[in-house]
């Protein structure tokens, strides 16, 4: 696997964050989605990545992350996502693990994240559990919702 920055134009990470959205907006309630848009993504404060199967033309789009600052000292983990085709072979804990490495490089104190509440989130917030992620208030510009799990980490 190898990640990198991601401008955001490729065909491959248009259409896996396309299809991001579209899945959070099939899950969850209209006022309940917190996904970016590619324009938002674009933003001064988002550091965004892809995970690849490797270098060349014939690499796959694996998956991809963000890491948005939200003050000096506070990141939000943001549009982390694997291609369904490589779902299984620990692409989410690779960039979970590069996203928290970049955080402690920025001399970020703590990282949090909001997800979904319902079933199909399971795995995410097992993951971020196994990475020592707790579940907080919310945070930042976030309000109180029945249908968002929010998280947060001191590194």
């Amino acid at each position: 696997m190898r990640i990198l920055p991601d401008p955001l134009t490729s065909p491959a990470i248009t259409a896996l964050l396309a299809e991001h959205f579209r899945d959070m907006h099939r899950i969850s309630p209209p006022g309940s989605v917190h996904a970016l848009d590619l324009e938002a993504l674009r933003g001064p404060h988002i550091s965004f990545w892809s995970v690849s199967t490797g270098d060349g033309p014939d690499a796959e789009l694996m998956g991809c992350g963000a890491l948005k600052e939200l003050d000096p000292s506070h990141g939000e983990i943001k549009s982390m996502r694997t291609a369904d085709a490589h779902r299984g072979k620990g692409v989410a804990r690779a960039m979970l693990a590069h996203i928290l490495a970049e955080a402690r490089a920025r001399g970020y104190t703590r990282v949090s994240l909001e997800t979904g509440a319902q079933a199909e989130f399971e795995p995410a917030r097992r993951l971020y559990a196994s990475h020592g992620f707790s579940t907080c208030p919310p945070f930042g510009h976030y309000r109180e919702d029945p249908h968002s799990v929010f998280m947060t980490m001191e590194i």
